[in-house]
């Protein structure tokens, strides 16, 4: 299951979204980049869910702030490399315009083939400021709750964790072949009755907005659209 009991059968609407948390486990790949060049060549064979990892790993790890970047990539390209051009062109890459991870890497390396055609010479970075490749895995946890209709998503949304929100509104996107998020995938199970309520659900900006502004702004479209007398 991938947090829905049901994806295909819409006349079981009445099914329950089973509610899932997840914790994120960084695994050292033992790989690593001291160069422009270096990162290039291995962008090209480092396994895709070190990709993954280093553009959406760093949701589920604890911040107390807005990170400047929203990947490692474009974070040492300023950091590492002290590269402040390639860096903003890096961080404008948004994962969510590819379907694939295998297009993501492209985009990757060419963005940074054109860099490397620009400067005359290849950025390097200090011994202790390589770029280590990591990879994770994600480990999925029952939390015996369930939603049983979608009126009760506004009093349920708010007290999912952001792990929770991660593992059914981002993740879910690479799980499922459909390349939609649990939330989407279990109304639409019940036709179009909330069609408007799942088009707005999609329209979210999962990559730019942070979690909290992601479980807000998720609370805010469910209350409006089954409550909206009471949204404010």
């Amino acid at each position: 299951m991938r947090g829905l009991v049901s994806r295909a059968k819409k006349t079981q609407g009445s099914l329950p979204l089973l509610v899932k948390d997840c914790a994120l486990i960084t695994i050292a790949t033992g790989i690593r980049a001291q160069n422009l060049r270096e990162l290039r060549d291995r962008l090209e064979t480092i396994h895709p869910s070190s990709i993954y990892y280093h553009f959406w790993g760093r949701r589920l790890a604890p911040s107390f702030d807005q990170p400047e970047f929203n990947n490692d990539f474009a974070a040492w390209a300023r950091h590492g490399l002290h590269d402040s051009v390639l860096a903003e062109r890096l961080a404008v890459v948004d994962p969510t315009d590819f379907s694939t991870i295998e297009a993501l890497r492209q985009e990757l390396i060419e963005v940074i083939e054109e860099r490397l055609y620009e400067s005359a010479l290849v950025p390097w970075a200090r011994t202790d400021h390589q770029f280590y490749f990591k990879r994770s895995k994600i480990v999925v946890f029952d939390t015996k709750h369930h939603i049983t209709e979608p009126m009760v998503l506004p009093q349920m949304l708010p007290t999912l964790s952001l792990s929770s929100i991660f593992y059914h509104f981002i993740d879910a996107r690479r799980r499922a072949p459909e390349g939609i998020d649990d939330f989407s995938a279990w109304l639409d199970a019940y036709g179009e009755k909330y069609a408007s309520l799942r088009d707005e659900i999609g329209s979210i900006d999962l990559y730019f907005s942070t979690m909290p502004e992601i479980r807000e702004r998720l609370v805010h479209l469910c209350t409006h659209h089954l409550f909206p007398r009471q949204d404010v």
